[in-house]
């Protein structure tokens, strides 16, 4: 038990990261994980999406997840649940969180906290179509982090730096990509 208790850091298994990163990195199918969600208008400016499962290395691995999402009663919603806008913050935020507190694991430092706030502000003349000059979404959106741990910072530094070079959502949100709409009626 005591070998269980010093591989772990942060919570997270270390022997079972490196046994992740080396199957991965011995069959490169392993690697590929396919995320899918299903959302579904409830009325007013609310929607429920379920999340089923995903797959990964060609395996379907099912898990059920409900994600409600709403408007705030000054944007003619009922405010029941965070917003979209909101929604996407905290999924990035998320998805960052992650690569902080593994990459501290993995150089074998323990986290006391760890904070992200992040802010955005847009133009809701762009979402109504009232100019074309204003862009629907965020020009920029702003992060900042607070970490804490036993760790030096030359080496939060380093978790930082890659943290924005290897996440699935910083990299989704800080660079344009492609969306395939496609519409079927009725």
């Amino acid at each position: 038990m005591l070998d269980t208790v010093k591989s772990r850091v942060n919570g997270l298994d270390l022997e079972a990261l490196g046994e992740v990163v080396e199957a991965i990195g011995a069959d490169p199918k392993k690697a590929l994980v396919s995320f899918n969600v299903t959302t579904s208008w409830t009325g007013q400016t609310r929607s429920e999406t379920v999340v089923d499962g995903y797959t990964l290395g060609g395996e379907r691995i099912a898990r059920t997840h409900k994600i409600v999402a709403d408007e705030p009663f000054e944007l003619l919603g009922g405010d029941s649940a965070p917003n979209p806008q909101e929604l996407l913050m905290a999924a990035f935020n998320a998805c960052i969180t992650v690569g902080y507190v593994a990459g501290a694991a993995l150089k074998g430092i323990k986290l006391s906290s760890l904070e992200i706030r992040t802010y955005g502000q847009l133009d809701l003349r762009g979402f109504l179509g009232l100019s074309d000059e204003i862009a629907p979404g965020y020009e920029s959106i702003d992060c900042e982090v607070r970490i804490k741990g036993d760790g030096t910072p030359e080496q939060f530094e380093e978790i930082h730096q890659n943290v924005m070079k290897t996440s699935p959502n910083y990299f989704n949100i800080s660079r344009p990509i492609r969306v395939n709409g496609a519409l079927r009626v009725g």
